[in-house]
């Protein structure tokens, strides 16, 4: 045990956070190890990019983790927590990129890949370990013997076995696919790198005239730059109007080119003129139809969105330059009509925000259905449950509509796409052999330059983490793992990848369950961001406030699933209750001289012990209940409740007289109960707070090298006092009580006077006597079943199962205090009057700044406020 005078006077977490941290780390508590003797629990952090660095939503996700693997680990499972990063192919590359760019005006094509790669890596090296350091300053409790990436040996190892693994199954194919491009960051990007947003656009109304005729059909489009790709014009076969058009040929406007109209069911006509060009290397509908029609595709762009040789004289031209050019050249030749406003959704690069162009191209793609209906099937029937149960329906909406995933991209840095090709006789072959030969002609083969989609590995991280494909006996240990906590917005990207992954390739689904919690947002509502420059730095509260306020914020009232608001005032709360426990415990430990931690002789418990013991053993009960449906927030506010009122307000209160008086027989019962009660709920609480729980444990009597290890409490049946616990309420409540009263007539606490307390439960209040005098300023406490005695005067107070009565004349000078209310109401008056009076004076309101306007209306609201409180003391003197 530690010296129990020598936690510090005040309570700074700065002193002894970072040596408990770098002590658990050295005496290898979070290492796990295989051992079948005990149930495992399994939790992989979801990897933050490489490029990050701690924002608040890491510090929540981590936070929640860090809660669940510690109550495990003290339940005495063998808990292991995977920490690690994620390579985050298109954000390290663009950042390295314009570092390289700024620092000394080169590009990745002046490198070269292999010079490029070595620079990331380098970058990788410096900057890595940086969020790694971060997450361990929130007390993340990971087994960091067993941090991986997920481009180390063994994960790429993973994700080339997968690769060849689906091609050889044929559901890993290349095709040539209308796909999402972002022309900024010029890579193809999945349906989830894509956000959609409604944007202001237009319809622009085009003449394409009929050949040889003075007629012409008009089409209208939001995207005009595409017309140079158009191969045909589509119109509903059941168009009566357009019937006689079919097969014949349109002149396509700006071009020397004729095209064909086409009839396919895929056209509305009640939509518009009922004629829709089709562009089939642009839009994901034409593609369709011209694989129906064998038309010809023609892309108009080049990968950063300027047009090529196809458009003519616009070629060069941005795609938004081109429109503008082109449809003024449209409406000088009279083929244009009309330009209407049109509101449409408009997809955009979830990294750089760049309006995405739908464009064909020859891609990797992975056949999703065959993949998805067994991920749907695994939750349908309750193998992995998600919690809270509702966002079961995001995850189904996305594989029950899901199209083949894009997974190639066109970067440097990532795994690079297995399939090489030979230059010489054309063979192409997909192997896990790094430097293969042709199977054909005995020559080298040239490796596909495309890197995967940096989900792709993210999506095998449960398993390629524990040694997949090789069968470790760690594999075999801790996976399925037991839980997964992540945030809402990253089902479709990460949650269910992982899921069709694990079921594909290790038979099993990758965790039981899924615990959903929502996004930190700023105090008012708003998602933290880089552009509206409202994000909080986790480490700066950490530096400010200390780990366990900011972990204690972010646990309190987390509902699963839900959003939280995040104010700086509750941090300061939380620290607050930090602060709280810590005098409680300084108190505590000044006032013991025993040297052990145990339950003392149940026979000598005092009514307030039984009272406490059995508040204490509800609280494990319920948190324990509570954290075990994943209700953290529910759990520490039981916790906070017991803690904050029933030990501090209430217990110490209760016990300092026993404490004081080392001859009370009772005194090292008090003792051994405070000790009991404070150290266990130390435990309870250090999931949530593991710095000031192991700080305090440690100077407490205690058993054991560290909270950390210790066990869990457990619900004691025979620490269950019923009986003790209602009188004790009722005790309780009528002290609350006399202490309102007196606080309303504005008695100080150092005016003692008698309390008769009228009851049938005389052997109930008999016992409170000692508290009355101590806590509710009775300068004594009678006890009696009727109202023999009490004068007419005497304040009543009605409480559960009593009334009570204080005389009047001992607990104020009635004239004196009249005359007090009534100078105090006059001087209010004064100021109300004041108050109104510049509020009525329009040169006042006009002239002053509206923040001063404001604030005398506030000081107005108060005033009145006071008065009416007043008003309510002389009425209630007055009837006395």
């Amino acid at each position: 045990m530690e010296d129990a005078k020598n936690l510090a006077k005040t309570y700074n977490p700065q002193e002894f956070e970072d040596r408990l941290y770098n002590e658990w780390v050295t005496k290898g508590y979070f290492h796990a190890e295989v051992d079948k003797k005990k149930k495992p629990f399994t939790i992989v952090i979801p990897p933050p990019n490489v490029t990050g660095q701690l924002h608040m939503g890491h510090a929540l996700d981590e936070t929640l983790q860090d809660i669940l693997i510690r109550y495990k680990r003290m339940q005495g499972y063998n808990a292991l927590w995977v920490p690690g990063t994620d390579h985050a192919g298109i954000a390290t590359q663009a950042k390295v990129e314009a570092e390289i760019r700024e620092k000394e005006g080169l590009s990745r094509y002046d490198l070269g890949r292999e010079k490029f790669l070595e620079r990331v890596w380098d970058w990788k090296h410096q900057y890595g370990s940086r969020i790694i350091n971060q997450l361990k300053k929130i007390g993340s409790s990971c087994d960091w013997e067993r941090e991986r990436f997920t481009l180390d040996e063994g994960l790429s190892k993973a994700v080339r076995e997968v690769f060849v693994n689906l091609y050889n199954k044929g559901l890993i194919y290349q095709g040539s696919r209308i796909i999402n491009w972002c022309p900024h960051c010029i890579t193809a990007l999945s349906d989830v790198e894509v956000d959609h947003e409604e944007q202001a656009g237009h319809f622009w109304h085009i003449k394409y005239p009929i050949k040889d005729s003075n007629d012409f059909v008009i089409i209208a489009t939001t995207r005009p730059e595409t017309l140079f790709g158009d191969t045909a014009v589509a119109v509903n076969p059941a168009d009566e109007r357009y019937k006689d058009l079919v097969g014949k040929m349109l002149l396509l406007p700006l071009t020397d080119r004729e095209i064909p109209v086409v009839a396919d069911e895929y056209v509305d006509k009640e939509f518009g003129t009922g004629c829709v060009k089709i562009t089939p290397a642009h839009d994901p509908n034409d593609f369709e139809v011209g694989l129906r029609h064998n038309l010809a595709q023609i892309k108009v762009m080049n990968d950063d969105a300027t047009m090529n040789s196809y458009a003519g004289k616009y070629e060069g031209m941005d795609r938004y330059e081109c429109r503008k050019a082109m449809i003024k050249d449209l409406e000088e030749m009279g083929l244009l009509v009309k330009v209407e406003d049109h509101s449409h959704n408009v997809g955009q690069c979830s990294r750089c925000g760049t309006t995405v162009e739908p464009i064909v191209s020859k891609q990797w793609f992975v056949k999703m259905k065959p993949l998805a209906q067994p991920a749907i099937d695994a939750v349908k029937n309750d193998e992995t449950e998600f919690v809270p149960e509702h966002f079961e329906k995001v995850y189904f909406h996305w594989l029950e509509n899901i199209r083949d995933w894009c997974i190639s991209r066109q970067l440097w840095w990532g795994h690079r796409i297995p399939a090489y090709y030979c230059d010489e006789c054309g063979e192409m072959v997909v192997t896990k052999d790094e430097k293969p030969v042709c199977p054909k002609c005995g020559r080298e083969m040239r490796q596909d330059p495309d890197t995967l989609d940096t989900w792709f590995s993210s999506a095998l991280w449960p398993f390629s983490t524990l040694g997949w494909p090789e069968k470790t006996e760690e594999m075999d240990y801790f996976y399925p793992t037991s839980v997964l906590v992540t945030g809402y917005d990253i089902i479709p990207f990460w949650v269910m990848r992982m899921m069709f992954s694990g079921i594909e390739h290790t038979g099993q689904v990758p965790f039981k369950h899924v615990f959903i919690h929502g996004l930190v947002r700023d105090s008012q509502g708003r998602k933290m961001s880089k552009s509206l420059g409202n994000g909080i730095d986790p480490l700066e509260i950490i530096n400010q406030y200390g780990a366990d306020a900011l972990r204690f914020t972010l646990a309190t009232g987390n509902a699963p699933g839900n959003d939280m608001r995040f104010y700086t005032e509750r941090v300061e709360a939380s620290r607050n209750f930090a602060n709280k426990i810590w005098n409680a415990s300084r108190f505590t430990l000044m006032n013991l001289d025993i040297t052990e931690n145990k339950l003392p002789d149940l026979n000598d418990l005092q009514l307030e012990d039984k009272w406490i013991l059995s508040k204490y053993n509800d609280v494990v009960k319920t948190v324990t209940e509570n954290l075990d449906r994943y209700e953290l927030g529910v759990a520490l506010s039981n916790l906070y409740d017991f803690i904050w009122e029933s030990f501090c307000d209430w217990y110490i209160e209760l016990v300092k007289p026993r404490l004081f008086d080392k001859e009370n027989p009772t005194a090292k019962t008090a003792q051994y109960v405070l000790t009991y009660v404070l150290s266990n709920t130390m435990k309870l609480l250090h999931p949530f707070m593991p710095f000031i729980t192991e700080e305090i444990w440690l100077h407490l009597p205690h058993e054991g090298e560290s909270i950390m290890i210790s066990d869990w409490p457990v619900y004691d049946e025979k620490l269950k006092f019923a009986e003790a616990e209602n009188s004790m309420e009722l005790i309780m409540q009528a002290i609350s009580a006399i202490r309102n009263r007196r606080a309303e007539m504005n008695v100080p606490p150092s005016k003692k006077a008698k309390v008769i307390i009228v009851t049938d439960k005389t052997d109930v209040f008999s016992k409170g006597t000692v508290f009355f005098e101590k806590l509710a300023s009775a300068s004594e406490a009678i006890v009696q079943t009727d109202k023999t005695g009490i004068g007419e005067n005497a304040v009543n107070v009605v409480v559960p199962s009593a009334e009570v009565y204080l005389p009047l004349d001992e607990l104020v000078d009635k004239t004196k205090e009249l005359e007090r209310l009534n100078a105090e109401k006059k001087k209010l008056e004064g100021e109300i009057k004041r108050v109104e009076g510049k509020l009525s004076n329009q040169g006042f309101v006009a002239k002053a700044p509206q923040a001063v306007v404001e604030e005398e209306k506030a000081k107005g609201e108060k005033y009145k406020e006071m008065l009416s409180k007043v008003l309510e003391s002389i009425k209630n003197m007055e009837n006395m």
